[in-house]
Protein backbone atom coordinates (compact mmCIF):
# COMPACT_ATOMS: atom_id res chain seq x y z
CA UNK A 1 0.00 0.00 0.00
CA UNK A 2 1.66 3.46 -0.87
CA UNK A 3 2.82 5.53 2.28
CA UNK A 4 1.16 8.51 0.55
CA UNK A 5 -2.04 7.13 -0.06
CA UNK A 6 -3.60 5.57 -3.01
CA UNK A 7 -4.58 1.87 -4.21
CA UNK A 8 -3.23 -1.45 -2.93
CA UNK A 9 -1.06 -3.30 -5.29
CA UNK A 10 -0.14 -6.47 -5.22
CA UNK A 11 3.42 -7.62 -5.17
CA UNK A 12 4.89 -11.18 -5.38
CA UNK A 13 8.13 -11.86 -3.08
CA UNK A 14 10.28 -12.31 -6.78
CA UNK A 15 10.08 -9.05 -7.42
CA UNK A 16 12.16 -8.16 -3.87
CA UNK A 17 15.34 -7.17 -5.70
CA UNK A 18 17.19 -8.64 -1.70
CA UNK A 19 15.61 -11.80 -0.70
CA UNK A 20 18.09 -12.46 2.45
CA UNK A 21 15.46 -12.17 4.41
CA UNK A 22 11.34 -12.02 4.23
CA UNK A 23 9.80 -8.43 4.37
CA UNK A 24 8.52 -7.19 7.74
CA UNK A 25 5.45 -5.27 8.34
CA UNK A 26 6.04 -1.94 8.65
CA UNK A 27 9.06 -1.89 6.35
CA UNK A 28 9.42 0.63 3.62
CA UNK A 29 10.13 0.05 0.12
CA UNK A 30 10.44 2.05 -3.41
CA UNK A 31 8.92 0.13 -6.31
CA UNK A 32 7.66 0.30 -10.25
CA UNK A 33 3.81 0.37 -10.61
CA UNK A 34 2.36 -1.84 -13.55
CA UNK A 35 -0.65 -3.50 -14.32
CA UNK A 36 -1.21 -6.96 -14.71
CA UNK A 37 -3.27 -8.46 -17.55
CA UNK A 38 -6.45 -8.11 -16.13
CA UNK A 39 -5.52 -4.55 -15.33
CA UNK A 40 -5.18 -5.08 -11.35
CA UNK A 41 -2.31 -3.40 -9.97
CA UNK A 42 1.17 -4.42 -9.22
CA UNK A 43 4.59 -3.88 -7.66
CA UNK A 44 7.74 -4.67 -9.65
CA UNK A 45 11.45 -4.04 -8.78
CA UNK A 46 11.29 -3.61 -4.93
CA UNK A 47 14.09 -2.21 -3.22
CA UNK A 48 14.65 -1.07 0.48
CA UNK A 49 13.88 2.54 0.71
CA UNK A 50 17.23 3.99 0.74
CA UNK A 51 18.93 0.89 -1.33
CA UNK A 52 20.50 1.24 -4.36
CA UNK A 53 19.71 -0.74 -7.77
CA UNK A 54 23.15 -1.22 -8.42
CA UNK A 55 23.48 -3.14 -5.10
CA UNK A 56 21.61 -6.18 -7.00
CA UNK A 57 24.22 -8.55 -8.73
CA UNK A 58 22.41 -10.30 -11.25
CA UNK A 59 23.52 -13.59 -12.60
CA UNK A 60 26.52 -13.18 -14.82
CA UNK A 61 27.70 -10.28 -13.35
CA UNK A 62 31.50 -9.14 -13.15
CA UNK A 63 31.13 -8.00 -9.51
CA UNK A 64 30.89 -11.68 -8.04
CA UNK A 65 33.59 -15.03 -8.41
CA UNK A 66 32.63 -16.78 -11.16
CA UNK A 67 32.32 -20.95 -10.89
CA UNK A 68 34.65 -21.25 -13.72
CA UNK A 69 37.83 -19.74 -10.77
CA UNK A 70 36.54 -22.72 -8.71
CA UNK A 71 36.42 -25.19 -11.91
CA UNK A 72 39.27 -24.42 -13.24
CA UNK A 73 41.19 -24.24 -9.58
CA UNK A 74 39.51 -27.98 -9.04
CA UNK A 75 40.95 -28.99 -12.41
CA UNK A 76 44.29 -28.16 -12.02
CA UNK A 77 43.85 -30.10 -8.38
CA UNK A 78 42.82 -32.89 -9.80
CA UNK A 79 45.26 -33.38 -12.51
CA UNK A 80 48.37 -32.61 -9.82
CA UNK A 81 47.07 -35.26 -7.37
CA UNK A 82 46.60 -37.33 -10.96
CA UNK A 83 50.67 -36.63 -11.58
CA UNK A 84 51.53 -37.29 -8.57
CA UNK A 85 49.94 -41.00 -8.49
CA UNK A 86 50.78 -42.24 -11.60
CA UNK A 87 54.39 -40.70 -10.43
CA UNK A 88 53.51 -43.76 -7.67
CA UNK A 89 53.74 -41.74 -4.76
CA UNK A 90 50.10 -42.15 -4.50
CA UNK A 91 47.52 -44.92 -4.86
CA UNK A 92 45.62 -44.12 -8.44
CA UNK A 93 42.83 -44.84 -6.51
CA UNK A 94 42.87 -41.30 -4.54
CA UNK A 95 42.16 -39.47 -7.65
CA UNK A 96 39.12 -41.12 -8.05
CA UNK A 97 38.39 -40.57 -4.53
CA UNK A 98 38.79 -36.68 -4.99
CA UNK A 99 36.65 -36.96 -8.43
CA UNK A 100 33.61 -39.10 -6.63
CA UNK A 101 33.67 -37.22 -3.62
CA UNK A 102 33.36 -33.78 -5.02
CA UNK A 103 30.46 -34.89 -7.52
CA UNK A 104 28.61 -36.31 -4.38
CA UNK A 105 29.61 -32.62 -3.16
CA UNK A 106 27.91 -30.67 -5.79
CA UNK A 107 24.91 -32.84 -5.69
CA UNK A 108 24.80 -32.61 -1.63
CA UNK A 109 24.96 -28.45 -1.81
CA UNK A 110 22.48 -28.62 -5.11
CA UNK A 111 19.29 -29.91 -2.89
CA UNK A 112 20.79 -28.20 -0.04
CA UNK A 113 20.13 -25.33 -2.08
CA UNK A 114 16.94 -26.22 -3.30
CA UNK A 115 15.77 -27.40 -0.16
CA UNK A 116 16.53 -24.03 1.43
CA UNK A 117 14.72 -22.18 -1.36
CA UNK A 118 11.49 -24.39 -1.24
CA UNK A 119 11.45 -24.07 2.59
CA UNK A 120 12.29 -28.09 2.47
CA UNK A 121 14.85 -30.06 4.89
CA UNK A 122 18.19 -29.28 4.62
CA UNK A 123 21.15 -30.99 4.44
CA UNK A 124 23.25 -30.55 8.02
CA UNK A 125 26.61 -28.75 7.74
CA UNK A 126 27.93 -31.32 9.39
CA UNK A 127 27.54 -33.60 6.48
CA UNK A 128 28.46 -30.93 3.83
CA UNK A 129 31.71 -30.23 5.94
CA UNK A 130 32.74 -33.83 6.36
CA UNK A 131 32.42 -34.47 2.48
CA UNK A 132 34.62 -31.37 2.01
CA UNK A 133 37.17 -32.66 5.12
CA UNK A 134 37.39 -35.97 3.51
CA UNK A 135 38.20 -35.25 0.20
CA UNK A 136 35.23 -33.36 -1.48
CA UNK A 137 36.01 -29.65 -1.33
CA UNK A 138 37.07 -29.37 -5.23
CA UNK A 139 33.17 -29.57 -5.62
CA UNK A 140 32.15 -27.88 -2.62
CA UNK A 141 34.58 -24.94 -4.18
CA UNK A 142 32.55 -25.27 -7.37
CA UNK A 143 29.01 -25.53 -6.06
CA UNK A 144 29.29 -22.28 -3.03
CA UNK A 145 30.23 -20.26 -6.12
CA UNK A 146 28.06 -21.89 -9.04
CA UNK A 147 24.80 -22.15 -6.40
CA UNK A 148 26.09 -18.88 -4.46
CA UNK A 149 25.29 -21.23 -1.49
CA UNK A 150 26.90 -20.86 1.91
CA UNK A 151 29.42 -18.43 1.17
CA UNK A 152 28.23 -15.85 3.71
CA UNK A 153 28.23 -17.62 7.14
CA UNK A 154 31.31 -16.71 8.87
CA UNK A 155 31.68 -20.06 10.47
CA UNK A 156 30.79 -21.98 7.73
CA UNK A 157 33.31 -20.46 5.62
CA UNK A 158 36.02 -20.96 8.37
CA UNK A 159 35.21 -24.40 9.05
CA UNK A 160 35.20 -25.00 5.22
CA UNK A 161 39.01 -23.61 4.79
CA UNK A 162 39.67 -25.46 8.12
CA UNK A 163 38.76 -28.51 6.70
CA UNK A 164 40.77 -27.87 3.20
CA UNK A 165 43.35 -27.18 4.46
CA UNK A 166 43.26 -30.47 6.75
CA UNK A 167 42.84 -32.35 3.55
CA UNK A 168 45.55 -30.90 2.17
CA UNK A 169 47.84 -31.74 4.81
CA UNK A 170 46.78 -35.30 5.27
CA UNK A 171 47.91 -35.82 1.15
CA UNK A 172 51.32 -34.39 2.09
CA UNK A 173 51.49 -36.35 5.11
CA UNK A 174 50.55 -39.30 2.45
CA UNK A 175 52.94 -37.72 -0.18
CA UNK A 176 55.95 -37.77 1.85
CA UNK A 177 54.87 -41.02 3.89
CA UNK A 178 54.77 -43.45 1.38
CA UNK A 179 55.50 -46.60 3.84
CA UNK A 180 52.25 -45.46 5.56
CA UNK A 181 50.52 -46.63 2.41
CA UNK A 182 52.47 -49.32 1.85
CA UNK A 183 51.20 -50.55 4.96
CA UNK A 184 47.80 -50.41 4.39
CA UNK A 185 48.08 -51.94 0.95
Amino acid sequence: QPAGGGDRAFCHISQFARRAKRPALGERFTYELSRDGRGRLRAANILPIGASKTVRVEPGSSSRVTPWVAVVGALVFLAAVTGVAFMGKLPVIVPLIYLVLSLTTIAAYAFDKSAAMNRRWRTQEQTLQLLSLFGGWPGAWIAQLAFRHKTKKTSFVVTFLVCVILNLAALVWLVMNPEVLGQLG
